[in-house]
């Protein structure tokens, strides 16, 4: 009860208090029933996440909804750009919920590998991996076989400038994955950036919601998501798009990016005043969830945390925590990108993990100044420029 309480004390802090407290009730009603009735469940996250290692096991967990899901499909598992950010914990957590469901499973983690440590690592830890340049039809051609599939290639930073390949990446390829794996299931991660910028009032966009796209990295994630669609419809491929907004991890995303400045005693921008995130854990679990309700046409489901922050209110969170004076720059606007993931938990479950507990082990991550991947999201940029 006291640290859902401290969450809404953070959240309060805001100029525009009266929307974002409609806001944080309308996101979190389940648990406020679940509290009127005395049913919520304490976290046993720990305190402190002391080492990569330890991370990354936590980040690899499974939940109990993704060790079901994974008992219940039949066939293997293919993992299409599996060296990513997300894709070698959400792999390791395909292995391990498989395990503990008791199905012996060939999890696949494709890429072209240009870091022989990970590739290393993912087959000590059972995955098996396969080099390819998924953009080589002959390449393509030649990877196993699998009844399920998760599509996790794409280009986003770099995009600007290199807008030929952005659109091969993220408008050709989907093509040539979706009917290279026609029999399959096919979970496809999107982006929450293909709505574009909606009014904070509105709570964040819902997955019916008109697609506004702004800059070619958005256009070209719109691409992805209509090209899947089309060979969903036109051979019956089973398919679920996840629009994702943000991914949280220790080492890589916005919260940590907002970390940083403070702690470097930098200005915090406010030009995208508000955000959503979502441990990035929950979101593997919710992606591996999703192939049980995989359709055609394909399921659409937006991945995000209930929360809608205040970045006035993380950055002077952190600062307490980090005891360090907080600057800003810019002020905020009305409208964010902000994504409402009502339908997400209605399906799979709310996340383990809530906005609070992972501000405060990024606060601990970087005050003992751990290592980082040191990749910059620019969440702040509002025309869409990576």
């Amino acid at each position: 009860m006291k640290k859902f309480l401290r969450v809404l004390n953070f959240v309060k802090n805001t100029r525009n208090l009266k929307t974002i407290q409609e806001q944080f009730k309308y996101n979190h009603a389940a648990v406020c029933e679940r509290i009127r009735r005395n049913e919520v469940v304490m976290s046993t996250h720990p305190a402190s996440i002391q080492d990569v290692t330890q991370l990354e096991d936590l980040l690899s967990e499974p939940t109990e909804g993704a060790v079901r899901t994974l008992g219940s499909l039949d066939g293997d598992l293919v993992i299409l750009g599996v060296a990513g950010k997300m894709g070698p914990t959400l792999a390791r957590m395909a292995k391990r919920a498989s395990e503990a469901a008791g199905v012996k499973r060939r999890v696949i983690g494709v890429s072209r590998f240009s870091s022989p440590v990970l590739e290393n690592q993912l087959q000590s830890r059972g995955v098996e991996t396969v080099r390819c340049d998924l953009l080589d039809v002959a390449s393509l051609a030649k990877l196993p076989d699998a009844a399920n599939v998760v599509f996790m290639a794409g280009m986003k930073f770099g995009s600007t400038g290199q807008e030929w390949l952005t659109w091969a990446i993220n408008s050709f390829l989907p093509g040539l994955v979706a009917d290279r794996y026609r029999d399959a299931r096919i979970a496809v991660f999107s982006t929450g950036n293909v709505y574009g910028l909606s009014s904070v009032a509105q709570g964040g966009s819902r997955e019916e919601d008109a697609l506004h796209p702004s800059g070619e990295y958005a256009m070209s994630c719109v691409g992805r998501e209509r090209i899947f669609e089309h060979f969903s419809r036109a051979n019956k491929t089973k398919m679920t798009i996840l629009r994702l907004n943000y991914a949280s991890e220790l080492r890589y995303g916005v919260l940590l990016d907002i970390a940083q400045r403070v702690n470097a005693g930098q200005p915090v921008s406010l030009s995208m005043g508000y955000l959503n995130t979502i441990w990035q854990a929950d979101a593997s679990a919710m992606s591996l969830q999703s192939l049980r309700c995989a359709s055609s046409p394909p399921n659409v489901i937006n991945v995000t945390g209930p929360e809608l922050l205040n970045v006035r209110g993380v950055a002077e969170e952190f600062g307490k925590k980090l005891g360090k004076p907080v600057r800003f720059e810019g002020a905020e606007s009305s409208d964010a990108l902000l994504s409402n993931a009502a339908k997400s938990y209605e399906l799979f479950g709310r996340p383990r993990v809530n906005a609070q507990q992972i501000i405060a082990w990024i606060a601990d991550w970087v005050r003992r100044g751990k290592t980082t991947l040191a990749k910059p999201t620019h969440f702040e940029d509002r025309a869409g420029h990576f």
